[in-house]
């Protein structure tokens, strides 16, 4: 699968790329940025983590605004952030910022128009993965981790593939998207108005059915301006606390939904990322 190099900078002895590819899955053009630490240019293979972005972001913000490659080059892991929907001017889009461009909320749509392109629960599953491990020299150590929109990304494709990924963190997610504003709007576009299949894209409803166990990391901000209303994490660690399932949750005084968050104990993730990769 052809892949086209955008821009490449140094990066603690690494390097921060970015990349354009025709996606099969999306059908159309797709980005994603790359940091691979210094072991990967003496083509030592090592483990990814995959970074889902929230709302209205791209495969940039997490990139240039979390100061993760520092850690991860002390680490030696590659970071691989991907768009958060298909792009285009023949993709469909909406006015409101949490529907359409911006906003895949990783899901496969089946309701028209969104199913011509809104596939990004395969995109990131799949066709992604296959594309690092073709062109950069990475093993199939994988985990995933996300903010917002995109920690809800990664808690459910982790909950629903666990054999394919070591851990799982989340800054922020969307816990129940099921009985938020956000997950509610987003998940009748999307997948339309039979609840049973949003069951798939909700970490709580998952947490309810699953066997399997992953590793399970969640920061959250006690002065997030969505916590109440979008965010529930409360609902999930309830549901995880009394099966026995290890997820820890932080709750930080004082911090807010922004990346000054994500920034701040990003490094704590990767260290805990490292433990299972």
């Amino acid at each position: 699968m052809p892949i086209e190099e955008l821009a490449s900078s140094r990066l603690f002895n690494g390097a921060n790329r970015q990349f354009s590819h025709m996606s099969e899955t999306l059908n159309c053009e797709m980005r994603f940025s790359i940091y691979l630490p210094p072991e990967a240019s003496e083509s030592l293979p090592v483990p990814v983590l995959y970074w889902l972005s929230g709302l209205t972001c791209s495969d940039e913000n997490f990139i240039q605004k979390a100061g993760a490659q520092r850690i991860a080059a002390e680490l030696g892991v590659a970071l691989v952030a991907p768009d958060t929907s298909p792009r285009g001017e023949s993709i469909s889009d909406n006015e409101r910022y949490d529907l359409g461009k911006g906003a895949g909320f990783y899901v496969n749509a089946t309701e028209e128009p969104w199913s011509q392109n809104y596939q990004m629960y395969d995109y990131v599953v799949d066709e992604l993965p296959q594309l690092i491990e073709e062109n950069f020299p990475v093993n199939d150590k994988r985990s995933i981790s996300g903010h917002s929109m995109g920690g809800h990304g990664a808690l459910i494709v982790a909950f629903n593939n666990p054999s394919r990924y070591q851990s799982v963190s989340a800054f922020s997610p969307i816990c129940n998207p099921s009985s938020s504003p956000w997950g509610i709007r987003a998940f009748n576009e999307y997948l339309g108005s039979d609840k049973e299949l949003w069951r798939k894209y909700d970490a709580t409803e998952l947490m309810q059915t699953t066997s399997a166990v992953i590793p399970a990391l969640i920061d959250q901000g006690s002065a997030d301006q969505f916590l109440e209303e979008q965010l529930k994490p409360e609902k999930l660690v309830a549901i995880a606390s009394k099966k026995g399932y290890p997820l820890e949750l932080n709750m930080r005084g004082g911090y807010d939904h922004s990346y000054y968050f994500i920034a701040s104990f990003i490094e704590q993730h990767l260290k805990f990322h490292k433990q299972y990769l």
